[in-house]
């Protein structure tokens, strides 16, 4: 409906849900600590501020934004959504959750693929004050905080 991805556009978000490692997407195998046959949940390739480790929520399907996603998807996002937050509290002590869900370039969506962002919230981690402060990581970086989520769904 509302589409603004370059034609050529080579989704980094459906290349992981694909299983695809390659310099085209910062997503690793390792990152995915949920999936199912909708959405897949993976840590995020970039940690804002002092609140490293929140978490993307993905449809399986390649939409690009709210515009376009279908019913299904978005009730499978939300309902995974709030799976993740309880994982948080569990599993990370967190204080309070966020969530975040951006559409076309003026709403700063950066990957033209429908993503929904879950933070977890520390007491004064200003977590809102540093959004533009975010920091490419490594998967290794990254693995303790999937691995933490992904025990958490394996017991489920």
């Amino acid at each position: 409906m509302y589409n603004h991805a370059p034609k050529e556009y080579q989704c980094p978000i459906c290349l992981a849900i694909k299983g695809i490692e390659n310099s085209d997407t910062l997503i690793r195998q390792s990152d995915i600590v949920y999936k199912d046959n909708l959405v897949t949940a993976f840590v995020s390739s970039f940690f804002i501020g002092d609140n490293p480790g929140h978490i993307l929520i993905s449809p399986n399907e390649h939409f690009e934004n709210i515009f376009d996603l279908p019913k299904e998807y978005g009730h499978q996002v939300f309902d995974v959504a709030q799976q993740v937050a309880i994982a948080f509290k569990k599993v990370r002590n967190a204080d309070g959750i966020t969530t975040l869900q951006c559409n076309e370039s003026a709403g700063d969506q950066h990957a033209f693929h429908y993503h929904f962002h879950v933070y977890p919230r520390f007491e004064n981690d200003n977590l809102l004050l540093q959004l533009s402060n975010k920091k490419s990581t490594t998967k290794e970086e990254r693995l303790p905080y999937a691995e933490k989520l992904r025990k958490y769904f394996e017991r489920k």
